[in-house]
């Protein structure tokens, strides 16, 4: 190549504290583009650069990448040195390799595709002190560069191992990932040009997980668009390593640490969602739905769907060969959950792959459909396409009144849940709800009253859940949130010391309990509690005791030295507690009558 490089500075040499913020290839932030004619100094470099021809687009090269210039390089006299338009040639290299003048590699960098630039370089970013053929040294040079086109180069894996070479770009901005499943082309070869793997015309369907032909086509997939096109260079640790591939399907076998020149395009993909994220429910897209909103919980949505087996017998169908669509409320418990959980998720037009284990499933019972039998533990497959939903109004569409009764009717709802058991729904019900009478927004005083009653008793109730469900923490801050409104009420104490003691927090738990004792000094619930925190306090207080004297025998042991066993007082006689009777609602949902349960009412005025 004609425009060797220079010993000259490099540019990254000569930037000062003010230029660390510029990336190579920026111009001034606050600069306007230059105009046609117009010559503007980049950043405190040195290099000069004028505007001959525009380009087009916005990107720009990097380094790394691969250019095509024309270019025609002269001294400030006019003198040509070099040029590649005397044979009409253009020529390629990569950027910031040191195969050019450095201060010519920085300057393109800035330049758009067509674009023509005449640059200015000082003596310390073109050929320094030595000069070079036709170049004198430390000469201010000139070259007018036309830039035709790049090729993004990328090194995938950031070790040489696998090198990009982006031959045409792919379609908006989604990538595959390992769970999708890809639809490419490839063709490979060996360095001396023998093809030693190819896929058919249609091409090779795949899912990125399960990996195809050797490592490399899988890291290279994931960071490719639909549509993209890519020449890949990859080193043996990536390929076949030092075993090799033996001949196949006609293609000659691939001899120990080959490298292998890839030509792959990424035809399209069809990405897949684990919906519950368990791996349990895998939703693969067959067609994308319109628009940006997905049905979600709540919502009244209307599908058709074909439902088989994973031998292929299909148990039941909606609205195909003449069947009704099925119409239900997401998260309702109206078909089964992978079912209700993935239509939540879906967008209107939207046609999916849904696979679904047994637990979100018919479970380990035998289930008799319209068209066969579900046989017990049986993984399901629906095909299903969305054909239209309503969303549940969102909070913020309502007014006062419609929020209120959203709130009580979701309250009413978890109420029932939780009679029958279903403490997670129930749980979700009352979040619901809670969102419905939030405080934002302006109120008259009577609606602040009914919402701020509704915020509590849904709170109360949510904690109720969530001691059921062993979630203490949630517990505590349900309970938290209710008694920074109301510091005496006796539920959220009550609630609150029984997720304390769950979590061996007894000295909260003991003053949760005192307070619930002074606002409700005869509540028979809170003294039973109290009972069973004694308990708890000598149980540990017998563990720390013993703790305590093995750990002083271990030092009378080193040391020789008597000590003095541990005194460990028993409790007072707690049966002369008095067992007045708590006060409880009439509405209330009793429960079993062990110590550690919440037996307090849960709120269903």
């Amino acid at each position: 190549m004609e425009m060797e490089k220079g010993k000259g500075t490099n540019v990254s040499d000569i930037q000062g504290e003010d230029d660390l913020d510029e990336e190579p290839g920026e111009e001034i932030e606050s600069a306007p583009p230059l105009k046609v004619g117009e010559e503007r100094e980049l950043g405190n470099t040195g290099i000069k650069k004028k505007l001959l021809k525009n380009g087009i687009h916005w990107e720009t090269p990097e380094f790394g990448d691969e250019v095509t210039v024309h270019f025609v390089g002269t001294l400030l006299d006019g003198t040509k040195f070099s040029s590649t338009r005397d044979n009409g040639e253009p020529v390629t290299f990569k950027l910031g390799e040191g195969q050019v003048a450095s201060g010519l590699d920085h300057g393109i960098t800035t330049m758009k595709k067509g674009e023509r630039v005449l640059f200015t370089l000082p003596p310390g970013l073109g050929y320094g002190s030595e000069g070079r053929d036709g170049v004198p040294p430390d000469s201010i040079i000139q070259f007018d560069v036309e830039l035709l086109s790049w090729i993004t180069v990328v090194d995938i894996c950031k070790d040489g191992g696998i090198t990009k070479k982006i031959m045409e770009k792919g379609e908006r901005n989604e990538r595959p990932s390992d769970l999708d499943e890809v639809l490419v082309k490839y063709q490979v070869a060996l360095v001396d040009g023998t093809i030693v793997a190819k896929t058919p015309e249609e091409g090779n369907e795949f899912y990125v997980k399960d990996g195809h032909l050797c490592s490399a086509l899988t890291k290279a997939i994931v960071t490719m668009k639909r549509g993209e096109k890519v020449k890949l260079i990859v080193q043996p640790k990536y390929a076949f390593g030092e075993k090799g591939k033996d001949a196949t399907d006609g293609f000659p076998s691939i001899t120990p640490n080959s490298v292998l020149n890839i030509e792959l395009e990424l035809v399209s993909f069809k990405p897949v969602i684990d919906v519950t994220g368990d791996c349990k429910v895998f939703k693969k897209i067959l067609r994308e739905g319109e628009g940006a909103l997905v049905a979600n919980e709540g919502a009244a949505v209307t599908i058709s769907y074909t439902a088989r087996l994973e031998d292929g017998t299909v148990f039941e169908k909606k609205g195909i060969d003449g069947e009704q669509p099925l119409e239900f409320i997401t998260d309702e418990e109206q078909v089964i959950p992978g079912l209700d959980r993935a239509a939540a998720t879906m967008k209107k037009g939207e046609k999916a792959l849904l696979t679904i284990s047994p637990e979100y499933g018919f479970g380990s019972v035998v289930a008799e459909r319209e068209l066969a039998v579900v046989s017990p533990s049986s993984n399901l497959i629906y095909e299903v396409e969305m054909l239209d939903f309503v969303k549940e109004k969102a909070p913020w569409e309502l007014n006062s009144k419609e929020k209120i009764e959203s709130a009580g009717k979701k309250k009413e709802e978890g109420n029932v849940l939780f009679k029958n058991g279903n403490y997670q729904r129930a749980g979700k019900k009352y979040d619901k709800a809670v969102d419905y009478v939030s405080e934002d927004g302006l109120f008259r005083d009577d609606e602040q009253k009914l919402m701020k009653e509704l915020r509590i008793s849904c709170w109360l109730n949510g904690a109720a859940c969530s001691l059921k469900l062993s979630d203490f923490q949630g517990a505590i801050q349900l309970c938290s949130k209710v008694l920074d409104f109301e510091s005496h009420n006796v539920k959220a104490l009550y609630r609150r010391a029984q997720a304390y003691m769950e979590t061996s927090d007894l000295l909260s738990a003991e003053f949760d309990i005192k307070k619930a004792l002074e606002a409700d000094p005869q509540n028979r619930e809170v003294k039973l509690l109290q009972k069973t925190l004694r308990q708890l306090q000598v149980e540990s207080n017998k563990r720390d005791a013993k703790l305590f004297t093995n750990m002083f025998a271990r030092a009378s042991k080193d040391s020789s030295v008597p000590i003095k066993k541990l005194k460990v007082e028993k409790p007072e006689n707690e049966n002369s507690e008095e067992a007045g009777a708590a006060t409880v609602e009439k509405e209330c949902v009793r429960e079993p009558s062990t110590p550690s349960e919440d037996r307090m009412a849960v709120d269903q005025s």
